[in-house]
């Protein structure tokens, strides 16, 4: 087929796409594709339950990836952690900025364990994930202290984040999000040093990165320029100093592992399935973590 004859999205009309919707045969591209019992449907006829004389409530419309249709922004998920990460940047500027001496960049970064001194051969745990604060885990996801770099991850999540909301449906997406970062700090705990702290939502990021690619080739798109533009940061990842290869590289294995879980689910154990994988990498999440910390206590 030549791809340069393919029409344009009725929505999206610079996206070229080989689908249609069953029920007003108008073009959709896949971030307005809504699976169906059949085929796809756009969103305007699953909304308006036209064309089957039943409501919409009765085909129970879906994404691509099984999430539930909702009405309202389809980037909503996307903006709000874009706010929490602003919000808890801007609460680091007021406290000081990136210095040594910031309390709330020390208290919330990615540490495994600080240790002081309390004699001449004696030193006990001062803090980190090995001396039970599992939460920075979590929260050096959403922190961040030079402007560089929480406007390159906002830019990516930006970039990345909507058309996978779409697809996968909020509460998919929104998981796909926090497990990915999880999974980056998880291995950051395990091979980095324990004294070293490291912060940002570069492993969350990463994982959209992999999604992306496997929803791409799902949906059988040219993965060219996701491949090239992953190959760039993976360069960068692994070329620069002070740039935490282990959060990047785990929140991409995760990411493409629950995006594969997501997209190419069974229809009829998908829930299943793709809640299940979601499980599995957080399980294997905190096995690392258990371990890490029993290596280091």
């Amino acid at each position: 087929m030549d791809t340069q004859r393919l029409p344009g999205c009725y929505r999206h009309p610079d996206r070229q796409t080989g689908i249609r919707c069953t029920r007003c045969e108008r073009p959709i591209c896949p971030d307005c594709m809504v699976d169906a019992s059949v085929g796809f449907q756009c969103p305007e006829c699953v909304r308006t339950g036209s064309g089957t004389g039943h409501a919409p409530a009765a085909n129970q419309p879906r994404t691509v990836g099984g999430g539930a249709v909702v009405a309202g922004d389809p980037a909503l998920v996307t903006k709000i952690l874009i706010g929490i990460n602003v919000a808890v940047f801007v609460a680091v500027l007021a406290t000081g900025g990136a210095t040594v001496h910031n309390e709330l960049v020390n208290r919330l970064a990615m540490l495994g364990q600080a240790r002081e001194q309390l004699g001449p051969l004696a030193y006990g745990p001062l803090e980190g994930v090995a001396t039970g604060e599992w939460y920075r885990l979590l929260t050096s996801m959403f922190l961040h202290e030079e402007i560089w770099h929480i406007g390159f991850n906002m830019l990516s999540l930006w970039f990345l984040g909507p058309s996978l909301e779409a697809a996968l449906g909020r509460a998919r997406y929104l998981a796909l999000y926090l497990v990915s970062g999880l999974a980056g700090s998880a291995l950051v705990y395990l091979l980095a040093e324990p004294n070293v702290q490291t912060l940002g939502a570069s492993g969350a990021i990463y994982g959209l990165f992999g999604a992306t690619a496997v929803l791409m080739r799902r949906m059988r798109y040219d993965m060219r320029p996701v491949i090239a533009l992953l190959v760039i940061n993976l360069v960068i990842t692994f070329g620069w100093s002070g740039i935490s290869w282990q959060a990047h590289v785990g929140g991409l294995v995760a990411g493409v592992l629950i995006a594969i879980g997501m997209v190419h689910a069974p229809r009829e154990h998908r829930s299943l399935v793709q809640w299940g994988t979601c499980g599995l990498v957080l399980a294997a999440v905190v096995v690392a973590v258990l371990l890490r910390t029993a290596a280091l206590t």
